[in-house]
Formats: C-alpha cells, sequence, structure tokens
C-alpha cells in the first residue's frame, strides 16, 4: 500500500445524538478502504429499527467500492425497518449519486442538525431573513 494512501484512509467517529448514531466518516472511501468501514457499519445496523446519520462533509473521495457500501449499508438499515441519512454538501458527490441513480434513493441533507432534527440551523435562518 502506498504511504500516500495510507494517509488519506478513511477513519472515522461514532457518538450517539438522542438515540441516532452519527458516523463522521473522513478521507477515501475506495476499494481499499470500503471494506472495513463497511464491516463496522454492518455492526452498528444489526439491532432492530438502526437510526444512523452518516456524515459524508468530511470525505474527499468515493468511488464504486464506497457507493455498494452506502447501498449495503442503507439495505441493511431499511431490512431492519430503520432510517439511514446522508449528510453531504459536496455539489461532486451529489452529482455521483444522480450520474449512478442512487439520489432519490437515499434521505440526503446539507448538515447535520437538519439531518437530526430536521431544522435549519438559526444563522441560515437569520442570513436568509436578512
Amino acid at each position: 500500500m502506498d504511504t500516500n494512501h495510507a494517509r488519506l484512509a478513511p477513519f472515522h467517529t461514532e457518538r450517539v445524538v438522542g438515540g441516532t448514531t452519527v458516523v463522521e466518516v473522513r478521507g477515501e472511501i475506495d476499494v481499499f478502504t470500503a471494506q472495513p468501514l463497511s464491516a463496522r457499519l454492518d455492526s452498528l445496523t444489526a439491532g432492530s429499527r438502526p437510526d444512523v446519520v452518516l456524515d459524508l462533509r468530511p470525505v474527499i473521495f468515493i468511488d464504486c467500492s464506497g457507493l455498494r457500501m452506502l447501498c449495503r449499508t442503507r439495505n441493511r438499515v431499511l431490512a431492519q425497518r430503520g432510517r439511514l441519512r446522508l449528510v453531504t454538501g459536496d455539489g461532486c458527490f451529489l452529482r455521483i449519486l444522480r450520474a449512478a441513480r442512487l439520489a432519490d434513493v437515499f434521505e440526503i441533507h446539507p448538515d447535520l442538525p437538519t439531518a437530526l432534527f430536521g431544522v435549519v440551523p438559526q444563522d441560515e435562518v437569520s442570513a436568509a431573513a436578512g
């Protein structure tokens, strides 16, 4: 494995916010990194009615392996009658989802507060009003 790739390998943090598991993924999601991340998401979605938010804003690259991992996670969550939300504001990532015909498959939010609570952050409300 090339040392530059190891530096950009995704890592993630997990926390629970009001019963929802928030997983922030950083780095690249590709053929080398999707499988370990998928295994972790499998364990997080194994229970009944999983509620998961994947914060993908810090992801700098995703390939078809990453898209497959997202689809697998979505299918596991739906099979358990749970909910999966993606957080991304990256236009490039959204274009990739549209090109793969996956944009309407996922629940996508521009920021974490909207994904978690369905509310627009106060600073955005103030900016829109002013």
